[in-house]
């Protein structure tokens, strides 16, 4: 069970329905009987009635009963039948243009599929088909098909709305992008939520969660850096990145083998490099990064690194703390980084 003096926060995480506490604790409510997760959308019950735990196991035996809102023992952001049943469908089809039958055809209503899509991937479910389409269109135009064959074969009769959905999605004209790379992007559901993962067919470029603040910018910094199209997609390494994070998560994997690019100043990558040395379940000081680099004084500049890092996890910038023995920084929330120590540290005393 947890401790009593983390239930004031964990009872503020769950007024305001956090989504970096995801996986770290469950709540079981007296009154009711059952146990929720931080981010349920039932009534919330008062403090003087919430007990918290580590596990969904704990909440169990310790008698209390699933939500059957939050359904707290399925994954956390749990693919939908819905969206599940309608991503197979694109796959199936992907150069398909979605009219009102095809939605009432497969017995889906096309306003729920629009909400659940924009929950789950940032995007209608309309953009999400376009994307798909747009990314066949890429192909062909990468593998010599002329600019016009491309759009008609995509179901744009105007090459002006084609160039403007292209750009839109892509990032760049059809036109430039011949001598550009092209980068995919996938969502991957791990035990503190969401994250995504962009790479190509060789290497992870990035991977972060999903409601990292200034995401947005680190995608695009991205896209100018490597000059590349992004499109949602899977690649080997991505495949690679989300069992290795799997295992991770399991306590079963503490070393990350799945290439990765590090797009950063010399220096950068000299912080990087240094942050892989650090054993799980242990932890550095920005004093110490900095003085391993033969620069005593450069502690900020090794914080600024630390921030700059693209790969969440793979990169452990999460086990460097302040000298004074707190926490610091954290892209992805302090309250994962703690647990991450947590897990790690767990995982080392136990062999």
């Amino acid at each position: 069970m947890i401790p009593a003096e983390r239930y004031e926060e964990y009872y503020k995480a769950l007024l305001e329905k956090r989504t970096e506490y995801e996986g770290v604790f469950y709540v079981g409510v007296k009154t009711t009987g059952v146990f929720c997760r931080p981010t349920c959308p039932a009534r919330k019950p008062k403090f003087e009635n919430c007990e918290f735990y580590e596990t969904a196991q704990q909440a169990l035996l310790a008698s209390y009963r699933p939500c059957q809102r939050c359904r707290p023992l399925s994954h956390p952001n749990h693919v939908s039948e819905i969206v599940r049943l309608l991503v197979e469908a694109v796959e199936n089809n992907p150069e398909k243009r979605w009219k009102e039958q095809d939605f009432r055809d497969l017995s889906v209503d096309e306003s729920t599929a629009r909400r659940q899509f924009k929950k789950r991937f940032g995007m209608t479910f309309v953009e999400y088909a376009r994307a798909r389409r747009m990314g066949l269109a890429l192909k062909n135009i990468r593998s010599g098909r002329t600019i016009i064959d491309t759009q008609l074969s995509t179901g744009y009769e105007s090459s002006s709305g084609f160039r403007d959905a292209f750009s839109r999605i892509m990032g760049a004209a059809p036109t430039l992008l011949e001598n550009s790379k092209v980068l995919k992007a996938s969502w991957i559901d791990t035990r503190l939520g969401p994250m995504i993962a962009i790479g190509d067919e060789n290497t992870i470029y990035l991977l972060e969660f999903v409601d990292r603040r200034g995401l947005e910018r680190e995608v695009e910094r991205l896209r100018q850096k490597t000059k590349s199209a992004i499109i949602p997609g899977i690649t080997e390494p991505i495949q690679s990145i989300e069992s290795e994070l799997n295992e991770y998560f399991d306590g079963t994997l503490t070393v990350f083998t799945t290439p990765i690019s590090l797009l950063g100043s010399p220096f950068q990558k000299s912080v990087w490099e240094q942050l892989t040395k650090i054993p799980p379940g242990e932890t550095r000081s920005y004093s110490d990064i900095a003085v391993s680099l033969g620069k005593p004084t450069a502690f900020r500049a090794v914080a600024q690194a630390n921030g700059a890092n693209q790969l969440a996890i793979v990169i452990p910038c999460h086990r460097v703390i302040n000298a004074n023995g707190d926490l610091g920084g954290y892209g992805g929330g302090l309250t994962r980084k703690e647990w991450l120590l947590h897990h790690e540290k767990k995982k080392r005393l136990r062999h």
